[in-house]
């Protein structure tokens, strides 16, 4: 009599099938990891542009009658060093070198020695967009700029200045820069 034996539990075939194809969950488990890391920082970078243009449009709207000299000629919070107000009595000065000091990250400190910074590469300009009128409000823009992570299209924002695009040709590549624009209307005090 010829007994036939079963076969019990897994060959080694597979069981090799079977983490091979564990193996390939995981790294795409990984991958997705990694890639929602990357998104919360550009989320935590875009909400931190946020309260800047905010933060700069509070200053300008309580210091109405010199909103002028809020305008900035070259972008502030670019690597150098913030411009520190000549008269700590001029309120404008004193903003422009508070936000630009936001911006740079100052009160964010890595090892107890250099600024972090709440974005990559931080920029942050103000534009006069048209000339004022008499009886008019005049319009201003306020622009936050960063570099993102991951490439995008790239930032469609025009400004009626020379300066063009706060921040453009900074990132290397353009689809990497990121903006947030603020636009601010004072109304014509006289």
């Amino acid at each position: 009599m010829i007994h036939c034996k079963k076969n019990i539990g897994f060959s080694l075939i597979e069981v090799l099938v079977t983490i091979v194809i564990l193996m390939i969950g995981l790294l795409g488990l990984a991958g997705l990891q990694g890639r929602a890391l990357t998104s919360q920082l550009e989320s935590y970078q875009r909400s931190q542009a946020l309260i800047l243009v905010k933060d700069i449009e509070n200053r300008i709207n309580a210091n109405r009658k010199n909103a002028a000299n809020y305008v900035t000629a070259t972008p502030l919070g670019t690597g150098a060093a913030c411009p520190v107000a000549a008269d700590p009595t001029v309120i404008a000065d004193k903003d422009k070198e508070e936000w630009c000091n936001a911006i740079m990250g100052a009160a964010e400190v890595q090892s107890g020695v250099s600024s972090a910074g709440a974005m990559i590469g931080a920029r942050g300009c103000v534009y006069q967009i048209a000339s004022p009128a008499s009886g008019v409000a005049t319009p201003y823009l306020a622009v936050v700029a960063w570099q993102g992570l991951n490439n995008t299209k790239a930032p469609d924002v025009t400004t009626a200045t020379s300066a063009g695009q706060c921040g453009a040709g900074q990132y290397g590549n353009e689809s990497l820069h990121r903006v947030v624009t603020l636009p601010i209307s004072i109304a014509d005090l006289n």
